[in-house]
């Protein structure tokens, strides 16, 4: 037959299948068993073993040697030396700018949602991306030295000091003992430095960089530091951003201090000159007007969420805007020095809409904070001064997934941008209005109690128009220790196919990213967190490991085996809650939902 005769053809060997002849190929098609030929073998004769057994030598040697170099390499990185080699370019020299930015608790899912959504919402097709997006060079793994899953203060630790630490530590090692920081090394090797957050100043991320403490709950003692009671001295230049309550003593409305000092009155003494509202930051006309050292605090505590802060512009700044007015500051008052800035800018709600498993919320965060990316991409594109930028995150908040089974049937394949657009407020928004209204309106019936919740909550500041009765009733009577917020944000959540693990932070690696890979090179890559805050102070030349003797050797402060007296034991860096807390090692599994004391975790507060 045509076909059978067909399949006796010898073909040719296949491109996709190379190891396979083109006699094995027959085989599997014809079922035949085929013959090969052997190949004629001829002797190699005396000096051509004696050519290959010194051929054999010469490749045995040289896997060798380079077996010993990986070795030695790799020894080297886990005992955390910096990386090698600066790529193409090399390790940059003279003056220059580093400016370095905090996406608190944004993992790479922050991204991925928020791409999403400005596509559908500005009509984008799906090739337009984030700027974040576009300089994306590595990842960053988050651990603290005494758990798998980090808080911001001992990520902060790490890319301030270059160290591990424990959860709460606030630039302090696990010995309770001071770390120099990087923003400590440039200010006393002359450069110019600044801190501009959308949190307190008090709080973690900036804390770490200018202040030490043994818990992040000292933000009393945070804000001194800041203000200049230092043991180096002012070591911050120009502070933007919220927290003004721990400036205030406690005698004033809008102080959250334990004490009645005045810490903004410690700060003007200090040389700074302080700002407090809108007026005052407008005043500055983006820097130009500017003088150092400079305090802003616009906020009594956080500057609102982006997706509430938009709706009162004319009182709150937004991070890009303090940016870009933070950097022509700096650029002007470095202009004829020999040295140049460095600059910490941190995008500091992202975590805090991921602590309230609010995606509306949290994707205009990460836009505002895309806009302030791009906002140093273009100043460093146009200043004179040779600089870079570097950024990544501190953890990633919420276990978010771009996902979620609603029931128990197969899932669907789905999520719902236009969910996120309706709404116009956070679910914080709506829970602290809710809140308010039961304090002026507790006796109203529930009927016109639900009427507020479905017309005014949730259809006008949410956007959603179809609650259930449970869903009402859920917030009517709320079950003991739910948050108002939580059951908000679990209804955008829902309605959105949106899915989160926890309220609090994940060990999820997060991403690393960099104006250019060219001068960024030793970040290239998977690398620990430790590994971002050393090169933070091989870009700039600075001996932070001076600066950590410096503060270490000075009798301001004793470790905690110091048996003395509270006062000598602790000093200026507050009490580490005694000798049972875990600084380092892994906790086990003592059974689901233990509930912990403060003694036997030693993590701090939240966020």
């Amino acid at each position: 037959m045509a076909g059978e005769e067909s399949l006796s053809v010898p073909r040719q060997s296949s491109d996709r299948l190379s190891t396979q002849t083109a006699e094995e190929e027959d085989a599997l098609l014809t079922g035949e068993r085929t013959t090969r030929r052997e190949p004629v073998r001829r002797g190699l004769g005396f000096w051509g073993q004696v050519g290959t057994f010194a051929w054999a030598i010469s490749a045995t040697i040289v896997v060798i040697i380079l077996a010993v170099v990986y070795q030695h390499e790799s020894a080297k990185n886990q005992r955390g030396e910096p990386p090698i080699g600066w790529g193409p370019g090399g390790k940059p020299s003279g003056k220059r700018n580093l400016i370095f930015m905090v996406s608190d608790g944004m993992g790479p899912t922050s991204l991925s949602m928020t791409r999403s959504f400005r596509q559908f919402v500005e009509g984008l097709p799906i090739d337009d991306v984030l700027v974040l997006d576009k300089h994306h060079i590595g990842q960053s793994r988050t651990r603290s030295s005494n758990s798998l899953v980090t808080d911001s203060a001992a990520g902060a630790t790490a890319f301030s000091c270059g160290h591990k630490s424990y959860n709460g530590a606030i630039s302090v090692l696990p010995d309770h003992s001071p770390c120099g920081t990087v923003l400590e090394a440039a200010k006393l090797a002359g450069y110019h430095t600044g801190l501009v957050v959308t949190t307190r100043i008090t709080d973690a991320t900036p804390a770490c960089f200018a202040s030490h403490a043994n818990l992040r709950q000292y933000e009393d003692s945070i804000a001194e530091q800041e203000a200049g009671e230092h043991p180096l001295g002012r070591v911050v230049d120009l502070i933007l951003g919220g927290g003004r309550c721990h400036f205030l003593p406690n005698s004033t409305d809008g102080s959250c201090r334990a004490d009645d000092r005045d810490i903004v009155d410690v700060a003007t003494q200090n040389g700074f000159h302080y700002l407090q509202d809108r007026a005052g930051f407008d005043a500055l006309k983006g820097g130009a007007d500017a003088k150092l050292p400079l305090m802003g605090l616009f906020a009594e505590k956080d500057i609102p969420y982006e997706i509430d802060r938009r709706s009162q512009n004319d009182v709150y700044p937004s991070l890009e805007e303090m940016a870009r007015t933070a950097l022509t500051t700096l650029s002007e008052a470095t202009r004829d020095s020999e040295q140049g800035f460095f600059l910490m800018i941190e995008g500091s709600r992202i975590d805090h809409a991921g602590h309230g498993n609010d995606p509306a919320a949290q994707v205009h965060e990460v836009i505002a904070y895309d806009k302030a990316f791009a906002a140093v991409l273009e100043f460093l594109e146009k200043d004179d001064t040779p600089g870079i930028l570097v950024g990544t995150s501190d953890h990633e908040t919420g276990g978010l997934a771009a996902a979620r089974q609603l029931h128990t049937t197969y899932p669907e394949y789905l999520w719902h941008p236009r969910v996120l657009a309706n709404a116009q407020h956070s679910s914080e928004y709506a829970g602290a209005k809710w809140t308010e209204y039961l304090s002026q309106n507790g006796k109203h019936s529930d009927d016109k109690k639900k009427s507020f919740i479905r017309k005014i909550l949730l259809e006008k500041d949410l956007g959603i128009t179809d609650a259930t009765d449970e869903e009402i009733d859920a917030l009517l009577h709320l079950e003991a220790g739910v948050y108002p917020n939580y059951v908000f944000a679990d209804m955008i959540s829902r309605r959105a196919q949106i899915g989160w693990s926890t309220h609090g932070h994940s060990a999820a690696d997060v991403n690393i990213y960099a104006s250019s890979s060219k001068n960024a090179w030793p970040l290239v890559g998977n690398h620990e967190n430790t590994d971002v805050g050393k090169f933070l102070a091989e870009y700039l030349d600075l001996d932070v490991n001076a600066v950590t003797k410096r503060l270490q050797s000075a009798a301001s402060w004793t470790a905690s085996s110091d048996e003395s007296s509270p006062s000598k034991q602790h000093g200026w860096l507050g009490d580490p809650l005694g000798s049972n807390v875990r600084v380092e090692g892994l906790d086990g599994y003592h059974g689901d939902f233990r509930k912990r004391s403060v003694d036997d975790c030693a993590c701090g507060s939240v966020h």
